[in-house]
């Protein structure tokens, strides 16, 4: 099935590598399985490495006879969790340290020793508050105006996906006039976006339902302006899904909560999204499809660490391939079937 038939059908599946992944490693072999198993998206950093590896894996599996999924490269129109790395100095730290910072990274970007491994970390600011003594911090990753049309460029994604906050309709419009500049003809630009408001402040209140769908509809003016087919990624709970099942909850409550407001487009799920999503939804007949991210990326852990030990990719371990293959069927199979 094609991603344009998915998404009319409610049954697309996305890929989220992760706006800050940039573990060629561990792309390369998710992009590999995820491309095997049928999905029809595959979300990535705005680095032309990681779109290499990305593009690596894709070919392992069409050579295995897969379709293609449509490459999708993420970019943010201001700051945004997605797009920051935490950094901290270990001479900073006590020698006596537990190392809770560690303890609570999925991505596995702490060790025992030294500091954060920047190409693993993808921003879910779970250290942050876990230091005791608040030595880590975060950088935001952010492209330049001049940046974007060159990098897109290079890349040639069939797919980009712009991450929005309340209150941000300007620099989302500057960043579409950059990805009109790059001329590469896109099938569709996702909008991801809650109801977080962009002012940088833990004191402005979220947006209601409401007003984010007033954004949205901005947003979708000036889409429509550039002539680009929108995808709406309602953001429930950002970079949690590997939490616990609960959080599946936020994703399809922001989805009903949009529903009766939303402009035309595919509602699509992400943020908290996991194997429990699929339940949640049932057949809700508004729902495009699903985005997995955080679920995606730590359901592959444990045998990306395995090959990792080998010194092999995963895809090249057949024990350790089949396996991990499985878990990754089971976990987009019902919503291919849905």
């Amino acid at each position: 099935m094609t991603p344009d038939a998915a998404l009319q059908r409610g049954r697309w599946v996305k890929l989220i590598c992760g706006a800050g992944n940039q573990d060629l490693a561990a792309i390369e072999d998710l992009c590999a399985l995820y491309t095997a198993a049928g999905i029809h998206c595959i979300d990535i950093a705005a680095d032309t490495g990681v779109a290499d590896a990305a593009k690596r894996g894709i070919d392992w599996a069409l050579a295995r006879g897969a379709q293609r999924p449509w490459l999708m490269v993420s970019l943010s129109d201001g700051a945004d969790p997605h797009f920051r790395k935490a950094s901290f100095e270990p001479s900073r730290c006590p020698s006596d340290c537990p190392r809770p910072c560690q303890k609570v990274c999925p991505a596995l970007a702490i060790g025992d020793h030294g500091g954060i491994l920047t190409e693993r970390c993808y921003g879910c600011g779970r250290c942050l508050p876990a230091c005791p003594l608040g030595l880590i911090e975060e950088d935001q990753q952010w492209l330049s105006s001049e940046q974007v049309p060159a990098l897109l460029q290079t890349i040639v994604p069939d797919a980009v996906e712009l991450h929005t906050q309340g209150g941000r309709q300007t620099a989302f419009e500057a960043r579409l006039s950059q990805l009109k500049t790059s001329g590469i003809p896109l099938q569709r630009v996702a909008v991801s976006c809650g109801l977080e408001r962009g002012a940088g402040s833990q004191q402005v209140p979220a947006l209601s339902p409401p007003e984010l769908a007033a954004e949205l509809w901005l947003r979708f003016g000036a889409l429509r302006r550039a002539g680009y087919r929108p995808i709406w990624q309602l953001d429930g709970r950002p970079m949690s899904g590997d939490v616990g099942a609960g959080t599946a909850r936020s994703a399809v409550k922001l989805l009903e909560a949009i529903t009766p407001w939303a402009p035309p487009g595919p509602l699509q799920l992400a943020g908290g999204t996991n194997a429990k999503t699929i339940e949640l939804v049932g057949s809700n007949s508004k729902v495009a499809g699903v985005a997995f991210g955080g679920m995606a990326r730590s359901l592959l852990q444990p045998w990306l660490q395995d090959a990792e030990k080998r010194s092999q990719p995963l895809r090249q371990i057949p024990e350790l391939e089949a396996v991990a293959s499985s878990s990754v069927k089971a976990l987009i199979q019902p919503w291919l079937e849905r």
